[in-house]
């Protein structure tokens, strides 16, 4: 706890093309709990080379990344927002949990199977031990609370476990966090399989919308967007993409999934497609033009950059002294 504000954590990275289903579901909702919370987000860049980048793509994907976090409505002097790999506490206390986390526990994470299986050629040290620096982002700022979804729910459990195992060896160092309860976002399907949430590592590029597509594009892909054979558009979990295509179209016309089904009643699947697509194309059009002002504004950006990686350091750092002077390491001479 900061200043009588719960800390929140939660990163993205700075890897492929991220999707309408990461905004609507994550980004635009994280400018709600700055009033609330004490807020790290941070362009997690370290956890982006478990699989080979090309670094100068990785630079730009990582300051495109972080823009796009002032463009969604996140307020750099309230939140701090910066690149994991500028706060090298990241990393040292990484290694540190490493020699509290056992080989078991890391077995049975199940993205590190899937990883692997997607990267035979590249199946790496980092990969197997990503939960762990996953655990250290959370853990050196106290977070409280961490926004999570099912497929990382796993982390946050492994994360809860390195830390109660420190403080029952140490005392109280960590505060053990919990999953974020609250106003969720949408949960975005894939337009093509709907049983399968939007991805911006999705190999067919017609079934996911990137936020920086443009609204012929946007619109397209929607009017491909898969659904079925019954011509009637509801909100049944038996009809997958036509319940996602009105979650969308929902999200982000601020209706309830209940009053759009009413406003498409007697039409046909052309026509939500259509109106899916133009109420998409509406709602990133002004998140596109603030993402190319701001790209233009290098001092701003900059500055917002160097002065956030200060903020974020300052924090973490507290939790990493003490950590290394609990577990004997030598204290520094000022």
């Amino acid at each position: 706890m900061i200043d009588g504000h719960k800390v929140i954590f939660s990163g993205v990275q700075a890897t492929g093309n991220l999707t309408l289903g990461n905004y609507l579901g994550a980004l635009r909702n994280w400018s709600l709990l700055q009033n609330e919370y004490e807020c790290f987000f941070s362009v997690v860049d370290e956890h982006s080379i478990t699989v080979r980048q090309d670094p100068a793509e990785l630079r730009r994907r990582a300051r495109n990344l972080l823009i796009l976090y002032i463009a969604a409505g996140i307020d750099p002097k309230k939140s701090c927002i910066y690149f994991q790999s500028h706060v090298s506490a990241h990393a040292e206390l990484a290694w540190i949990l490493n020699c509290y986390t056992y080989m078991g526990e890391m077995n049975r994470m199940t993205q590190f199977k899937d990883k692997s299986a997607k990267h035979a050629d590249n199946i790496n040290v980092g990969l197997f031990a990503y939960p762990v620096l996953m655990a250290a982002d959370i853990l050196l700022y106290q977070a409280d609370v961490v926004p999570v979804g099912i497929d990382q729910m796993q982390h946050l459990e492994i994360c809860r476990d390195i830390a109660m195992r420190f403080n029952n060896i140490y005392g109280p160092v960590f505060t053990i966090p919990e999953p974020y309860i609250g106003k969720t976002g949408a949960k975005i399907m894939s337009l093509q399989d709907p049983t399968k949430k939007m991805s911006k590592s999705d190999e067919n590029p017609n079934a996911s919308i990137y936020l920086y597509d443009d609204r012929d594009t946007v619109i397209r892909k929607c009017r491909r967007a898969v659904t079925d054979s019954l011509a009637t558009v509801s909100y049944s979990e038996e009809q997958p993409g036509v319940r996602n295509l009105i979650e969308i179209y929902a999200a982000c016309t601020g209706k309830l999934p209940e009053e759009a089904v009413a406003e498409f009643e007697g039409k046909g699947y052309g026509d939500l497609k259509s109106a899916v697509g133009e109420a998409v194309a509406d709602t990133l059009a002004p998140l596109q033009n603030e993402i190319a002002r701001l790209s233009k504004e290098k001092d701003y950006i900059d500055g917002i950059i160097r002065d956030n990686a200060e903020r974020a350091a300052y924090t973490a750092n507290k939790t990493l002294r003490k950590v290394q002077h609990k577990i004997g390491f030598p204290d520094r001479i000022r």
